[in-house]
């Protein structure tokens, strides 16, 4: 089996300056498709806004029924804004949003994301950097809202445009080294974050996430990772999630324990970023591009 498809039709059709025809497709559709989905969430406050009669704007909030469901909305519209451009610009259909794999795939991917965080925060706890107490569960919808927007959104944006079109531009060694150095940095406009904390989303999860859609062309696995570790991490574990307690509102929470480092804990980001999350994650990727590597993933399609 090839590679993932690249694209090379109109937009990316051989001939002179590819390269920077790629990039220029590529920050078109990171702009349209955060757009579209941006777009979508404020249609949802919007229709909110007419029935409640506050500010749509107010009502963007995972806290809020509303907010809930623009967050939700931002999802499908991505996906479809993605579609749409990719037939349009390139003259395909987008295999790497097959339909027939995608419930399969994404139900993979939650269980590896989740399984994945309980390892993290075992070792955490292993460690004694970390204290995890009950606590009663207030909510879910705000954690199913942002897993789906974070694990769809992000990983089109970051995956299926960054990833993919760095590729067809330089190749896949420094398409896989830059989408995974920018994933990481975005992360530095969060709440509470560090250099530290940029560089294990960046190894940890950059690498981890491009390696799945690699080794199966496709990007279900990998969003349905993203959304599981973030589910589990925020909800379930009750931790920060990038920065941010969003998330919150199940079963547990968990706490660092105070005096120890940041990257020893993950501090007030999260398990992400922490040795624990990092050497997790970077083992999964690791083991996952060796394999996409055997399976002749990066031979051109």
């Amino acid at each position: 089996m090839p590679a993932i498809v690249l694209g090379s039709d109109r937009v990316l059709a051989p001939g002179g300056f590819l390269w920077l025809r790629a990039l220029g497709w590529g920050l078109a559709l990171f702009v349209l498709v955060l757009l579209a989905g941006s777009a979508a969430a404020l249609a949802v406050a919007w229709a909110g806004a007419r029935v409640t009669g506050d500010h749509p704007l107010k009502l963007l909030s995972p806290a809020t029924p509303v907010g809930q469901l623009a967050f939700a909305a931002m999802a499908p519209a991505a996906l479809a804004a993605y579609v749409g451009l990719v037939r349009f610009g390139e003259r395909r259909r987008p295999s790497e949003l097959a339909l027939a794999p995608a419930a399969h795939e994404v139900a993979i991917g939650l269980a590896l994301g989740a399984a994945m965080m309980a390892v993290t925060v075992l070792l955490l706890m292993l460690a004694n950097a970390v204290t995890l107490v009950p606590r009663p569960i207030t909510s879910i919808w705000n954690a199913v809202a942002l897993s789906l927007q974070s694990g769809v959104v992000e990983e089109v944006l970051l995956r299926l445009v960054v990833l993919r079109l760095l590729w067809r531009a330089f190749g896949p060694w420094p398409a896989l080294a830059l989408s995974a150095l920018l994933f990481g940095l975005l992360h530095l406009a969060n709440p509470n974050a560090s250099w530290f904390a940029a560089i294990a989303i960046a190894v940890e999860a950059g690498i981890m996430l491009a390696a799945f859609y690699i080794l199966t062309g496709r990007l279900w696995v990998s969003i349905g990772v993203h959304a599981g570790w973030n589910f589990t991490q925020g909800w379930v574990f009750g931790a920060a999630v990038s920065g941010t307690n969003e998330f919150a509102g199940g079963p547990l929470s968990l706490h660092p324990v105070a005096g120890t480092a940041q990257a020893l804990s993950g501090g007030a980001f999260g398990p992400e970023a922490s040795f624990a999350g990092l050497l997790v994650g970077t083992a999964v990727g690791l083991v996952t591009l060796h394999l996409a590597w055997r399976r002749g993933r990066f031979r051109p399609a």
